[in-house]
């Protein structure tokens, strides 16, 4: 596995080299981000991380803090950065996710940050754990030396995400994750905040703290980059 993602980095270097690169929010060639993106992602961004929940919230959901909208350029950043082959992107996102782990954190500066795993097939197709990935350029931006864990794990099979609603999102996901047992004990008592690229129903960031709870860790919050922001009564 780690092979085939060096192979794949290569090959994008190589291309970067004989291919214009385009722009990571609207797809024009001759910059990694154009300045009318640059100008779309200001509106898009929160004037500092908040409280951005989907509504309705799932019940047991953390908290979740944002950084922005997952709309415009940033929606199409984070896109391209997970499945489009665009690790250059990565920097930019890590600004806007290290703020929303710093709210999510508080004052909790020993917080242990557990990464939402992507599921088997994902991985695959990736070559890579794009949120551990994310974290990886995150964990120099942050104030505190916050220890990252992976240790949530894939416990079964999921259906394809893409076209559910919301309770059926909760549905497919119920029992999805598991800790591995190797974080198992450790984790046990101590305070976690989730991190993930987007949250869109809640579902996701739901079931990943059912587990952590159910292993005796405490999540206290959610961080993510970006948020849909979802209104329904």
């Amino acid at each position: 596995m780690k092979t085939l993602t060096l192979l794949r980095q290569g090959w994008h270097e190589l291309l970067d080299l004989v291919l214009p690169l385009e722009c990571g929010g609207c797809g024009r060639a001759g910059a990694g981000w154009c300045s009318s993106c640059a100008v779309d992602l200001r509106a898009v961004t929160f004037p500092g991380p908040r409280h951005t929940p989907p509504s309705p919230a799932p019940p047991g959901m953390p908290l979740v803090i944002a950084s922005g909208r997952y709309a415009g350029p940033l929606r199409a950043a984070i896109v391209a950065a997970k499945d489009g082959g665009r690790a250059d992107l990565r920097p930019m996102l890590a600004t806007l996710l290290a703020p929303a782990i710093e709210v999510a954190a508080g004052a909790a500066p020993h917080a242990v940050l557990v990464p939402m795993p992507s599921s088997r097939a994902a991985v695959r197709r990736r070559g890579e754990a794009t949120v551990v990935e994310l974290l990886r350029h995150t964990s120099p931006l942050l104030r505190h030396g916050h220890r990252v864990a992976t240790a949530l794990v894939p416990a079964r099979q999921l259906a394809d995400q893409a076209g559910l609603d919301s309770a059926a999102r909760a549905a497919n996901l119920l029992g999805a994750y598991a800790v591995s047992s190797r974080h198992r004990a450790w984790l046990a008592g101590r305070e976690v905040v989730l991190v993930d690229d987007v949250v869109t129903t809640g579902a996701t960031l739901t079931e990943g703290a059912r587990a952590l709870r159910a292993a005796g860790a405490q999540v206290i919050a959610a961080a993510v980059v970006a948020a849909t922001e979802r209104r329904h009564r």
